[in-house]
């Protein structure tokens, strides 16, 4: 029997109707729980015995983030090693030369050889480096449509929108509302393109992360006594070139440098 390995697999063995008999606010709470050891599986009062009888006391001992996302890096790195570069280039926007995979990321060159060895001119952490090996290796290079939707519009997005609001909207809503000028020139380093005012925002920048996968962002200024707004739209078709996981994982990196670099420079 294999072992349950994180909060989702343990989250799709519960029946989502977020009861709170457990005296957790949801069942995705719950599951983080359990896979953290602060609550048992057998503790959802809808899970059938047999079902709590097989996968009791089989949680994958927890890992730091850091820990899950260094093997994460590693596994695809390995998996780069199985697939065709040069045929990979096309279906993702990218190109082939010298042995390497080459594709934009915010304006910036970065390459990749079939050893899954990383190049490129910015740094590359793990937040960024999963989702564009991600993309390389299994991104279905379908054609951007210019139709805007929400995360939550995405596949899977809805039971990971209030994460995703958290952790990506909320951040840069707040860099964007303390410092509006620096936000804008921040923007700019990323090689974000203004386009027409879409939803009636104040602000309409669209940032290129991956080729086939443009994030837009929109900006609703504070206004007689209504306070700003803030909202992160993808093209309809992200969730066939780059798995949820991933755009939330590419989402919340570039917002985690985001906040970095305003907090270290914004307020001198």
């Amino acid at each position: 029997m294999a072992e349950l390995k994180n909060t989702m697999e343990i989250f799709k063995l519960l029946d989502q109707s977020n009861c709170r008999l457990c005296n957790e606010k949801t069942c995705l709470a719950f599951a983080a729980a359990v896979f953290k050891g602060r609550r048992q599986i057998s503790e959802c009062p809808h899970l059938d015995p047999a079902v709590i009888e097989k996968f009791s006391g089989k949680t994958k001992k927890a890992q730091s983030i850091e820990e899950d996302m260094a093997d994460a890096v590693a596994r695809l790195r390995a998996g780069i090693a199985g697939i065709d570069l040069a045929q990979a280039a096309s279906r993702v926007g990218g190109r082939f030369s010298g042995g390497k995979l080459a594709i934009r990321i915010f304006g910036k060159d970065f390459s990749v050889d079939a050893a899954g060895n990383l190049f490129s001119d910015i740094h590359i952490n793990p937040w960024l480096a999963i989702p564009v090996l991600n993309y390389i290796i299994n991104g279905g290079g379908t054609p951007v449509s210019g139709k805007w939707v929400p995360f939550r519009e995405l596949k899977d997005g809805m039971v990971r929108n209030p994460l995703f609001q958290r952790r990506c909207e909320d951040p840069l809503k707040r860099v964007a509302d303390e410092y509006p000028a620096f936000f804008a020139d921040l923007l700019d380093i990323f090689d974000g393109k203004q386009v027409d005012n879409l939803f009636d925002s104040d602000i309409s920048i669209v940032l290129s992360p991956l080729p086939l996968l443009p994030i837009l962002i929109c900006y609703w200024k504070p206004d007689e006594g209504l306070e700003s707004s803030f909202h992160l739209f993808f093209d309809q078709t992200a969730e066939q070139n780059l798995h949820i996981d991933s755009v939330y994982t590419l989402a919340a990196g570039f917002v985690h440098m985001f906040e970095k670099i305003a907090k270290r420079h914004a307020a001198r």
